[in-house]
């Protein structure tokens, strides 16, 4: 099995529960403390062995790449005040990462989450690769750790054709969310169908996916004979039809936790997350919430 180095971050929606301030730039520039959303999906990427990355951003929209881009001004400014490290993360990025490619989306490719794979066709050739979305965070000591699990899984196992991240929600919020249906007599983990949004009493489980997937590039010859669902392209459908000409895991989160950021609610708890677990800002955070709750 090939090795997989290729990512791919889905980032090209508009971000329309964050308006009005997604008018100015990209929902995953939003920050989480210090850094945007994207950033520490990328900081995974490479932490997974993943160094061959691609931002599908919106068609006309170049701040994710201007963000990722050397500003030398803003550099020298930094090295003459002695604040490079403010810069560190980014450095950091630009060292370890091989390619690290920004890609538009086309308008004229249909709205869905699978979409972004196909504007990244050409970046992904014919090898296996990392699916992110681009509003999903994945939370655990050592960045990069489920990923790894995730590529392990796909790379171990003969006819796989997507490894996907799950995780349990309430059952009150699955009909929010994908459902896993099971196969009863396949390997352990292994999907039957994924079902979008079915109301509590009709979901089998209240297993969903979330955005990282280890996928074959057989994914491209699905989506070509694909048909809109409700107008839109989705990548649950892609993996149904995975499901049913190979085998499809869904790999449950493993010490980690998973966030979501596609809303101002849930990107505040992301914030309080990672603030309450920053050794620098947890101990003042958890001062503050103590005397203000």
């Amino acid at each position: 099995m090939a090795r997989v180095k290729k990512g791919v971050i889905a980032a090209a929606g508009r971000g329309t529960r964050f308006l009005p301030v997604t008018k100015a730039y990209p929902k995953e520039l939003v920050p989480i403390l210090e850094k945007p959303n994207i950033q520490y999906l990328v900081e995974e990427l490479l932490a997974a062995g993943v160094n061959e990355i691609a931002i599908v951003h919106r068609h006309g929209n170049n701040q994710i790449k201007r963000y990722f881009s050397p500003n030398p001004e803003l550099e020298e400014y930094l090295k003459t005040n002695q604040k490079e490290a403010f810069l560190e993360s980014l450095r950091l990025i630009w060292k370890k990462a091989r390619v690290l490619k920004f890609i538009p989306q086309s308008p004229k490719l249909p709205y869905g989450s699978a979409s972004p794979i196909l504007a990244a066709k050409s970046f992904i050739g014919k090898e296996p690769f990392v699916f992110m979305y681009g509003d999903d965070m994945v939370v655990e000591k050592k960045p990069g750790t489920y990923l790894k699990d995730l590529i392990k899984i796909f790379q171990q196992q003969s006819n796989v054709k997507v490894v996907a991240a799950v995780s349990p929600v309430p059952w009150e919020e699955i009909d929010r969310y994908s459902s896993i249906k099971y196969k009863k007599d396949g390997l352990p983990n292994q999907i039957d169908k994924v079902f979008e949004k079915l109301p509590r009493d009709q979901a089998p489980s209240n297993v969903t996916l979330f955005g990282r997937f280890v996928v074959s590039p057989e994914i491209f010859s699905v989506l070509q004979k694909q048909t809109l669902s409700k107008g839109e392209l989705f990548f649950t459908d892609a993996v149904n039809a995975l499901a049913q000409t190979g085998i499809a895991i869904g790999q449950p989160v493993k010490d980690a936790q998973w966030l979501t950021t596609g809303d101002p609610l849930r990107w505040l708890e992301a914030n309080f997350i990672f603030g309450l677990s920053h050794p620098q800002i947890g101990p003042e955070l958890k001062k503050f919430l103590k005397k203000n709750l």
